[in-house]
């Protein structure tokens, strides 16, 4: 197990099992991806790099950052699973958009928007 669609079939398979699929329309969905994510994000909450860092080395922290990302791919993967959307497809098409928009020659080592790139 561990490819996307092995995974998309365990998700479908929970939900199915439980009678949930009546409640996952892209509304609710796209809510659960964002509050999971902000429960990862809580996780980090107040800490400095170093300590988010360390935070990762720690295994009850780790666990539950490991649970938290769980949960925000299990919503993904329901949404992704109920409107057909191709992860693998789209993941390789915004990363050929964000290479347009980044090149690397102009932002290696940068944090920058891309719309601040186009006032260079």
């Amino acid at each position: 197990m561990g490819d996307l669609e092995d995974l998309r079939t365990l998700v479908r398979a929970f939900i199915e099992e439980r009678d949930w699929v009546r409640f996952h329309n892209a509304k609710d969905l796209s809510a659960a991806i964002a509050i999971e994510a902000a429960e990862l994000q809580e996780v980090f909450l107040w800490k400095t790099r170093e300590e988010a860092d360390a935070a990762m080395r720690d295994p009850e922290a780790r666990r539950r950052v490991e649970a938290e990302v769980a949960d925000v791919m299990i919503f993904l993967l329901s949404l992704a699973d109920r409107y057909g959307v191709d992860l693998a497809a789209a993941v390789e098409r915004k990363v050929r958009e964000n290479a347009g928009k980044y090149p690397a020659d102009k932002v290696r080592g940068r944090a920058v928007k891309y719309t601040e790139l186009k006032k260079e």
